[in-house]
């Protein structure tokens, strides 16, 4: 039996699995390794441990795979500085399992490429993408994050529109339907943005509203596929896309396909799969059936 484990700021997915047996999923609160004590951290384990076991998990765990956005993982470190405290949590709870900790860029690559060369792109809130050789992966465009880059993710459609909607560059009956809808006004916006403990959630949160007017508005059509286009021309154009297919995860990428799908066609981009999560994958990838 081995678990996988994917965990983001806001969720984390668990997933115990084996060759011979049903996958079992529980869902937790997302777990911050930089922020977060380590009495925190040992609660979510505990609380997904029991779920488990209510769900009919037994025999021995031998293997247990983390990946989380911005873990670090050093060449030659199995357990990085990050995970320390998170590891002797996990250790309490399954003392035989091999530990495994990477990075969600890493779990992206395994759960679209799985033991094949690739590029991977991450297509949620945020975006992020890499190239992958089956093993590792070999080279990453800087995602920057919200405010430098981002491009192609929910938060950056967000604040290109927000920024056109407070310098009154959102045509009607857009501009008054968005002040209605959410009642925004140029002090809130600075707060959540420069002040607020999750800016990026808080510009995401806008990117549902605003994809509801992509078939009746030639202004956010415009917006959207050329929040496309960036992340195509200043992250997936710089590999080698002639050779190598792309692989998408993510609920943004997911949710919006039908757009991405057109907006690459002439860049020659073939995308492998798109995907809204990469657990299913990367128990296809641990369990040697991709």
């Amino acid at each position: 039996m081995i678990i996988i484990v994917e965990s983001g700021a806001t969720k984390t997915d668990w997933c115990a699995a084996s060759a011979d047996q049903e996958p079992i999923n529980v869902k937790t609160a997302g777990m911050n390794l930089a922020t977060m004590p380590q009495e925190a951290i040992e609660k979510i384990v505990r609380e997904a441990v029991g779920e488990f076991k209510d769900k009919g998990l037994s025999g021995k765990v031998s293997e247990v795979h983390f990946y989380a956005a911005g873990l670090i993982v050093p060449e030659g470190e199995r357990i990085p500085a990050q995970a320390e405290g998170l590891d002797k949590v996990l250790r309490s709870f399954f003392p035989e399992a091999e530990m495994e900790y990477a990075s969600d860029l890493l779990d992206a690559a395994r759960s679209v490429c799985g033991h094949k060369p690739g590029i991977a792109a991450i297509m949620g809130t945020g975006s992020n993408s890499c190239l992958f050789d089956g093993e590792k992966v070999v080279k990453n465009v800087r995602s920057a994050g919200f405010i430098l880059g981002d491009e192609g993710g929910g938060a950056r459609l967000g604040r290109l529109f927000m920024s056109d909607f407070l310098k009154g560059l959102v045509p009607e009956p857009v501009s008054s339907e968005f002040a209605k809808d959410f009642k925004v006004d140029y002090m809130t916006v600075v707060q959540n943005v420069y002040r607020g403990d999750a800016p990026s959630k808080y510009l995401g949160s806008f990117a549902p509203w605003i994809l509801e007017r992509y078939d009746s508005c030639e202004y956010v059509r415009g917006l959207v596929e050329q929040n496309f286009k960036d992340f195509i021309e200043r992250a997936l154009m710089q590999y080698d896309i002639d050779k190598y297919p792309v692989g998408v995860v993510g609920g943004f990428g997911y949710a919006h396909r039908r757009i991405l799908e057109k907006v690459a066609k002439p860049y020659g981009i073939r995308f492998s799969t798109i995907i809204p999560a990469p657990i299913e994958g990367l128990v296809e990838y641990h369990l040697g059936r991709k």
